[in-house]
């Protein structure tokens, strides 16, 4: 048996001088950092008064001193805000000396300020791109707009700068500062950001930190301590017993937030080498540890990488600033590198991959009076979502509509939607976007909407099979690399365009049975009496591997339906055909597509669980993208691999036709691949506040949870650590069975702990079973939108290995 833990490392409470679960000291676990680097820094920030000091600092950190746009941004100008038509007004914009915080003013008598993070922003566009600017502003002045575009929900910012020349400058400028700071590595991340809480503690800017500073500076950074420890902690650092640290005392305060005890345990088993290690320690460290195959030329180039003493480096040593340094690089974290590139066989049929697929992507917010956007279906998209919904109705002016039939949801045009798809379609992923229609209109404004979609999509959109004859099989997602795929009804069977048959002959009707991909939930029951719908040729013959059909059964399907026709199944149908009939709708996956989208009775935009609809072969499985919630978070860790392509192949035995797998029973067979998964929840970095209230401290609780097959879903918690989200510390081992790795998930959930009115969300990360790394890890955050938390991390150690 291999044993999953070396046996110190269940000595690691001991190590520590406490019990697992239990509260540690708040000052001893965050990132190290090079003493010199940390001193000169800590020196330069505090013992320097002026504003130009500081920005030095924070421009040196961000690697843009001196660059002519950093300067630009500091600067700052008057540009035009815009709402709406009638309301224009000027506002300032200036970057303020933190150099990650933008600053804007009103010109008002009575001025008002206000601030954002400039990693919130999302993408910042050049040109009326925006459906604010589209309808507020002429096309004169096309040149000189931009917009910052935001993450979450917050609304963009819509502006005219004086000049087409001025727009171009804050679009490069805003640009590269987004991008330099998405690109700090977490040392520096964390580095920027305790500097910036340093500043802001030094109320008087006279740098030095008084008693009453230092614990505003622990509260900042998200501790808290009783007025005697705070008290003890402040003489410890004064040696000058001054009243106030400054200086080398500053140095040393900083020194004892930034040492982590549990880098120094794993450190110190493998220093051998005079205090640090050697190329051959860290070979021995990555294969016993990390359970890594690894070379001495590998080693060797790690510390050629990470290493940031000159001297240590030369000698092919890494100091313990360097081991923590690479612990922090993306590759060695959670995720298998080898998993985040596209790695997949992506020559399969099409419906051998689940896709990542959206419902109502045209909504922004509920189902019944929210916002329709454009930008809805850009972030789906740029979210790797491979399959988008638009529901289409007449408009005014013979202008097909997007919206929420029958509610008081706002509408788009069907043009701007497909101008916006075509343009952001394959910026993420290069693989093909199928466009889900749920079509309410006339004759007359379907053939606009082909019209539309040809002119705008060109070649890129499929219209007929590829080969010369009647395709027996799906493409392959690399067949259609760039494509466009229409969904939607068809007045024939696609066997009829490779026949004789004259277009006088087909009939223009289709009645409402031989479609299901129409949620009839959504309309009013005297509208649903209406039994045909006329439908336009020229739509009709645009849909080729994904026409709609009512399901009759599995059975029906296999011998009345071609491979490209498919069903749509509300979830609670599809629920049950995944509980009842689990195998027969493996293999009706097998041979065509399924699409599930939420049941209508969800007017809040919430989401249903996809994991056991994955697990019955589904690979359209619909979710709400405008929504923030755990079902998301599954999602985004289930497409987290393979490139972020929006495809993921689906396990052998669910690519076989004759397949006995059975989530439900789990007969035997070469799903059931016992393994057994230990994680020590070890301590976590930089958590973010949830109650942004000055006094509010987070007491964080770490879940981890398995989904998959009913078998393997599972959870278990830490304990809560009272008032510390700054380095909260655990040291707890969790043990779980899964048995069909394939489709497991892991989850790893921090909440801010209240046993009165419930745990509040800080942050998760959902990684597939397999593509966990082995070792000692750590793990990046994501908040409620799924974007990163630039500082914050959990540090574990996983070990799986084959269960007895």
């Amino acid at each position: 048996m291999v044993t999953p833990f070396p046996s110190h490392r269940f000595s690691l409470a001991d190590r520590f001088n406490k019990t697992p679960g239990s509260s540690r000291q708040p000052w001893s676990n965050m990132s190290c950092v090079q003493r010199q680097h940390k001193l000169s820094k800590s020196e330069e920030l505090l013992r320097n008064a002026s504003s130009q000091k500081v920005i030095q600092t924070n421009a040196k950190l961000l690697g843009m001193e001196g660059d002519p746009d950093l300067q630009f941004l500091l600067q700052g100008g008057d540009l035009l805000k815009v709402l709406s038509s009638s309301w224009k007004k000027t506002r300032c914009l200036k970057l303020q000396e933190d150099c990650k915080t933008m600053w804007r003013e009103s010109k008002k008598v009575f001025k008002s300020s206000q601030t954002f993070p400039v990693d919130s922003i999302s993408a910042v566009r050049l040109g009326r791109q925006s459906e604010g600017l589209k309808k507020s502003t002429e096309e004169q002045v096309e040149g000189r707009c931009f917009t910052i575009l935001f993450k979450g929900r917050r609304k963009n910012l819509d502006l005219i700068a004086s000049s087409e020349e001025e727009a171009r400058r804050w679009v490069r400028s805003l640009e590269k500062l987004v991008s330099n700071i998405n690109n700090l590595n977490r040392q520096q991340t964390t580095e920027h950001w305790i500097f910036s809480c340093l500043r802001k503690a030094d109320k008087d800017k006279d740098d030095k930190l008084s008693q009453s500073e230092m614990k505003r500076f622990l509260q900042l950074i998200n501790i808290e301590l009783d007025d005697d420890y705070a008290e003890m902690l402040f003489k410890q650092c004064d040696k000058s017993n001054s009243g106030y640290l400054a200086g080398a005392e500053i140095e040393h305060f900083y020194d004892l937030l930034t040492h982590r005890e549990e880098i120094d345990v794993i450190y110190g088993e493998y220093a051998k080498t005079t205090g640090f290690m050697s190329a051959q320690n860290l070979v021995e460290f990555l294969m016993k540890e990390q359970r890594e195959k690894t070379t001495l030329a590998d080693a060797k180039q790690i510390i050629e990488k990470h290493e940031p003493d000159e001297q240590a480096k030369a000698k092919e040593l890494l100091s313990k600033d360097g081991f923590l340094m690479y612990l922090h690089n993306p590759d060695a974290m959670l995720l298998n590198p080898d998993h985040k590139v596209l790695h997949h066989d992506m020559q399969q049929p099409l419906n051998h991959y689940f896709i990542s697929s959206s419902h109502n992507t045209y909504l922004m917010e509920d189902q019944l009076k929210g916002p329709s956007s454009t930008e809805a279906y850009i972030r789906a998209l740029m979210k790797g979502c491979r399959c988008v919904e638009l529901d289409c109705w007449d408009g005014s002016d013979n202008e097909p509509v997007i919206y929420h039939g029958y509610t008081l949801t706002s509408k788009i045009l069907f043009k701007d939607v497909i101008k916006a798809i075509k343009e952001y379609a394959f910026k993420t992923s290069d693989y093909p976007v199928i466009l889900s229609l749920e079509n309410h209109c006339s004759v007359e404004q379907q053939s606009v909407m082909a019209k539309h979609m040809t002119s705008i999509l060109g070649s890129a959109l499929v219209t007929t099979p590829l080969g010369d004859s009647m395709p027996t099989n799906f493409p392959s997602p690399e067949e259609l690399k760039g494509k466009f795929l229409i969904k939607g009804k068809r007045l024939n069977k696609l066997e009829a365009s490779f026949a004789d048959a004259s277009p006088e002959d087909e009939d223009t009707d289709v009645t409402e049975e031989e479609e299901s991909g129409n949620e009839a939930e959504k309309e009013p029951e005297e509208k649903k009496s209406k039994k045909k719908l006329k439908l336009a040729k020229e739509l009709s013959n645009m849909v080729i591997y994904c026409k709609s059909v009512h399901f009759h059964g599995f059975e029906d399907a296999r011998k009345n339906l071609g491979f490209y026709e498919m069903s749509s199944f509300k979830e609670g149908k599809a629920m049950n055909l995944a509980e009842d009939s689990a195998n027969a709708y493996i293999r009706h996956n097998v041979e065509k597509l399924s699409r599930i989208y939420p049941a209508g009775s969800r007017t809040d935009s919430s989401n249903y669980n996809p994991v056991p609809l994955w697990n019955a072969g589904c690979q359209i499985v619909a979710l709400n993208f405008q929504t923030s919630c755990k079902e998301m978070d599954i999602n985004q860790g289930r497409f987290v691999v393979n490139g972020k392509s929006g495809y993921v192949l689906k396990p052998a035995y669910m690519r076989d036709v004759s397949t006995e797998f059975d989530p439900i029973t789990l007969t035997r067979g070469e799903w059931l691949q016992n393994k057994t998964l230990h994680v020590m929840v070890i301590s976590a970095q930089q958590l973010p506040k949830v109650n942004k209230k000055k006094r509010s401290i987070v007491d964080p609780i770490v879940t981890v949870e398995i989904y998959g097959v009913p078998a393997d879903v599972a959870e278990q918690k830490t304990s809560p650590v009272d008032n510390n989200g700054f380095n909260p510390a655990w040291n707890e081992l969790f043990q779980f069975e899964v048995y069909v790795p394939e489709l497991a998930l892991v989850r790893f959930l921090i909440e801010d702990h209240d046993s009165t009115s419930g745990n509040e969300f800080i942050g998760q990360y959902t990684i597939p079973f397999n593509s966990l790394q082995m070792g000692y890890r750590h793990v990046p955050l994501l908040n409620k939108n799924g974007d990163l938390l630039p500082s914050a991390g959990l540090f574990v150690f996983v070990m799986v290995v084959d269960a007895q």
